[in-house]
């Protein structure tokens, strides 16, 4: 995993072993099932084939951020508001810092809302982008940065 000083709270290489295969249910989304190279955790995802589209057997990259800032989380309360615009890493008019997003194909925004306990080791985390949905499995270890509620962004690439 990562270090501290970063906003990135998990990342690994994933393998896809299956694409849709409950069957396809919308015409630009589709499921994956992947499992982890580094932490051994199970990975089901929703995403936009037209966006990012992917194989069964490919090998994809996958970080979840707190943040799409580069470097450490900032908590200083007496930072004034211009220095606030400034850490605005994405906006529209392409002003702003580059973040996180700058080294990834495919970013989605969302918000951590469940929690399962499977086994004493073994978690489940949801994550639901917008109607993409997401679940993690594995140990409870490798997810000790994701918090129920916190909002996160999931980055993916090839």
């Amino acid at each position: 995993m990562t270090s501290v000083s970063s906003n990135i709270v998990f990342d690994d290489i994933f393998n896809i072993s299956a694409i849709d295969k409950e069957g396809k249910k919308f015409d630009r989304v589709s499921r994956m099932y992947a499992h982890s190279k580094n932490y051994d955790m199970a990975l089901t995802l929703d995403y936009n084939i037209e966006l990012f589209p992917l194989e069964e057997n490919q090998n994809f990259a996958l970080a979840l951020a707190s943040s799409l800032a580069r470097g450490p989380p900032t908590t200083n309360p007496d930072a004034n508001e211009d220095e606030d615009k400034d850490r605005d890493v994405w906006r529209p008019d392409g002003k702003g810092r580059r973040g996180l997003e700058e080294d990834y194909d495919y970013v989605m925004y969302g918000k951590i809302y469940k929690f399962d306990g499977g086994d004493s080791d073994s978690v489940t985390a949801y994550i639901s982008f917008g109607g993409l949905l997401m679940s993690m499995t594995g140990s409870f270890r490798h997810m000790t940065n994701i918090v129920l509620g916190d909002s996160i962004y999931v980055l993916l690439r090839k």
